[in-house]
């Protein structure tokens, strides 16, 4: 770490906010260069679904490395990769790659601006869409400004992004109706989170998204690029019924290597042919590592796994038994919390009451989820700052260690009955 603030600002690579150097990862586990090993929940930020290191990713990465790294041209394993994405999810007719998630949502936004001749996009308060300019706004916003009046997440972005993107709050079907009937002749497109960041969509709530944008012709994006092959085969939105017109996908289809996609209807993604749209409607996209070979591969030996009779079912059982554990754990220790989310993707809120936008979530003790961070992590349990992702590779003996360490971690926060800690 001393090397890292030698030569990284703040010591890192700008992702988790701890001090850890990552050694090696099989399976549901990772050991740092001190030797300490930790169950994984981190998983990556979430694209080592089926465990780290999996054998059958790593035979298909081997066996294309001596057929070469990247060409700049089609491949045959990215085309079968779009074929089998196209296969899956509801709403590909379609797709482009590139290589990281926030390129993907910048490109989804920019094909609904070539689509409808509209500039502005419709965002939800909270909602994480990738570090553009566009999409840093409100994603987590410590004073709130009046909707639909977005406030700038970060240092840099120039002033006039902010006449560009109009804010909603997320699970309130009532005013982002009200904003897109009142303002729709200026909306290019509404992205969301179907799953937003740990907030599931309250009952209906998608349902009347896609029935307010379809009624004025908006397109609808879905930011799958977290849920994409996570929740269900088809992503969110087969898990939720409502398919978009447009998503973003990353994470899970590059089975842990730079690759992500923009799939959706053809005569939106007719924008990317220049042949079919003519040369001012054209939506110029290159990118030096899209739908490269050896990402490809091991996004191919992913969904295989994924693909086998009970994958998913096996993995909602282990999210399931960890979210009830934690749920018993708090209510037997009469600590105020709640376990928000859904099996392969949640975490604890230290607060009372539901929780369905952002703002509900600054309710939430942030030094009560600082400390029991600390404790899973000294107890050999690794998480991000927020959300357990659980993974295919997770087992019984995980969720034992996992809920031991939970238990500890709420037995000694301070104040909260710190006598009762176990040795």
């Amino acid at each position: 770490m001393e090397r890292a603030r030698r030569v990284l600002p703040a010591g890192g690579f700008g992702n988790v906010s701890f001090d850890i150097v990552i050694r090696e990862g099989r399976g549901g586990r990772v050991w740092d260069v001190s030797g300490n090993e930790y169950v994984d929940f981190l998983l990556g930020s979430g694209p080592m679904f089926v465990g780290h290191a999996h054998p059958e990713v790593v035979a298909a990465v081997r066996e294309q490395l001596p057929k070469g790294f990247t060409f700049f041209a089609n491949n045959e394993p990215g085309i079968v990769l779009a074929e089998r994405i196209v296969e899956a999810v509801p709403c590909a007719e379609q797709l482009r790659y590139v290589s990281t998630g926030t390129e993907a949502d910048l490109y989804a936004m920019r094909a609904a601006r070539a689509f409808r001749g509209r500039e502005k996009i419709v965002k939800f308060e909270g909602g994480y869409h990738g570090m553009s300019d566009y999409s840093l706004m409100s994603l987590a916003p410590r004073r709130p400004a009046n909707f639909p009046r977005p406030v700038p997440d970060s240092a840099g972005i120039p002033r006039s992004v902010e006449d560009e993107v109009l804010i909603a709050p997320f699970n309130d079907v009532a005013a982002v109706e009200r904003l897109i009937e009142s303002r729709h002749d200026e909306i290019a497109g509404v992205i969301v989170e179907p799953f937003q960041r740990l907030l599931p969509p309250a009952p209906g709530f998608l349902q009347a998204l896609r029935e307010i944008t379809a009624r004025f012709g908006i397109p609808l994006i879905f930011d799958e690029v977290v849920t994409g092959f996570r929740f269900a085969w088809g992503g969110a939105q087969e898990y939720y019924g409502v398919t978009p017109d447009l998503c973003t996908l990353g994470k899970i289809v590059g089975g842990g290597f730079p690759l992500a996609a923009i799939a959706g209807r053809a005569e939106i993604m007719a924008h990317f042919d220049r042949s079919r749209v003519g040369e001012d409607r054209f939506l110029f996209q290159v990118g030096t590592l899209s739908g490269n070979p050896v990402a490809a591969v091991a996004g191919l030996a992913t969904l295989d796994i994924l693909r086998r009779p009970g994958a998913y079912e096996r993995v909602f059982a282990t999210g399931r038994a960890l979210m009830e554990g934690f749920a018993q754990v708090l209510r037997e220790a009469g600590v105020p919390g709640r376990v928000v989310g859904e099996p392969p993707l949640f975490d604890v809120f230290f607060a009372e009451g539901e929780m369905r936008d952002y703002r509900a979530t600054l309710r939430a003790d942030a030094a009560k989820q600082r400390h029991v961070n600390a404790a899973l992590r000294a107890r050999g349990v690794l998480k991000g700052d927020s959300k357990f992702y659980v993974s295919l590779a997770h087992d019984e003996r995980d969720v034992a260690q996992t809920l031991d360490a939970f238990r500890h971690a709420i037995a000694t926060l301070p104040g909260e009955r710190a006598s009762a800690a176990p040795e």
